[in-house]
């Protein structure tokens, strides 16, 4: 359910929210963003939203400030925000990132020690377009004689 209750971002004793408990807020109706470290609860805004429900969407249930820095936001669209506004994260609940690391058995097989395989890929890709060329004009010049 959203926070029926709002705070400001000027608030000196922010409701502190672990990132659990903002993950499960992910629905149409009722959706929180976490951004730099602020929650927001933007249910309301749903229907409002420019960029429309899937883009919020998409960015709940997990940490949205890079999605909402690369948009390029206006500073009335950052003001707009305070409304919004219902707490601060608990960052000791907040996973580390992780980037995917595979399984040992399948770096084995996704490797490719034997490189000139990709090589000779390469060279393919350059050269059959000029053979096809050079196919063309020799039946064009066998065909005019």
């Amino acid at each position: 359910m959203a926070a029926s209750s709002s705070y400001s971002s000027s608030d000196h004793n922010p409701k502190i929210h672990s990132y659990d408990e903002v993950s499960k807020h992910n629905q149409i109706k009722d959706c929180w963003l976490l951004i730099s470290r602020k929650i927001y609860d933007v249910t309301q805004f749903m229907d409002d939203h420019p960029g429309g429900d899937q883009v919020l969407l998409s960015a709940s249930g997990k940490d949205a400030t890079d999605d909402f820095e690369d948009v390029g936001h206006s500073e009335s669209a950052k003001e707009m925000m305070e409304k919004y506004y219902i707490g601060e994260i608990d960052l000791s609940t907040v996973p580390a990132k992780r980037t995917y690391v595979l399984p040992a058995q399948q770096q084995t097989t996704t490797r490719n020690p034997n490189k000139t395989s990709d090589l000779g890929i390469t060279i393919l890709q350059f050269l059959v377009p000029f053979l096809i060329l050079g196919l063309a004009f020799a039946i064009r010049q066998f065909t005019k004689n």
